[in-house]
This record gives C-alpha cells, structure tokens and sequence, in this order.
C-alpha cells in the first residue's frame, strides 16, 4: 500500500514538471508589457495624461505650469509615457508638441480586460 502511494505520488511530481516545462514564455515581452502598465499606474502621468487629453495637443512648457511641476520632472514622466506609446510627440519648429494615442489606450485596455477575465 505504501509503494503504491509513494509511486502515485512520483508519478504526479513528474507529471508537474513536464507541464511546467511544456509552458514557455516570452520573458521579453512580459517586461514590457509591465512597464507599459507601470507606465500608466502612476498618479503623476495619469494627471499628465487627463491635461494632455483636455488640451488635444500641448507643449512640455505648458504642463509643467499648469501642473505646477519642475521641468525636468515633467520631462522624465512625459518620457516614460512616450517609450509605452502612450503619448505621441509632433514637431512644429522649436516646439514639441504632446498628443495623447489613443489606439494604443485601447489596445491597452483592452489587454488588461482579457488578462483579467
């Protein structure tokens, strides 16, 4: 009786580790969907995101006054949101303008709907 267990039990430890090993992931792009997620889970660049949105397309001068910011702040947050694709940046002579992308929100959104459920 008790070789039978432990051979159950042996056999159940082995079948474990064949589905663990059978499951494969893309470490890579698992890192950079949490960053575009960590990207967003921010009350700061939630808040740069809501004026850029109100604004349809404005400057890094004019965020970091309207939010009181310094502008190396305001830079590195807004720099944070452009590598997630959050934002789009569009030249026009010496200025650089912010717009909010839309698309990619969505299909943010939509990821984490179906991640959960």
């Amino acid at each position: 009786m008790m070789v039978t267990s432990q051979t159950r039990e042996q056999e159940a430890i082995a079948s474990a580790k064949n589905s663990i090993s059978s499951v494969t992931m893309d470490y890579n792009a698992l890192k950079k969907a949490a960053l575009v997620l960590r990207a967003l889970n921010h009350k700061l660049r939630q808040q740069l995101l809501k004026l850029i949105e109100e604004e349809k397309k404005i400057t890094v001068t004019e965020i970091y006054v309207r939010l009181r910011l310094e502008q190396s702040v305001a830079s590195q947050h807004l720099a944070i949101l452009r590598k997630a694709g959050i934002v789009n940046t569009e030249r026009d002579g010496k200025f650089i303008f912010y717009t909010v992308n839309f698309k990619r929100l969505e299909d943010i959104s939509q990821f984490v709907k179906n991640l959960v459920g």
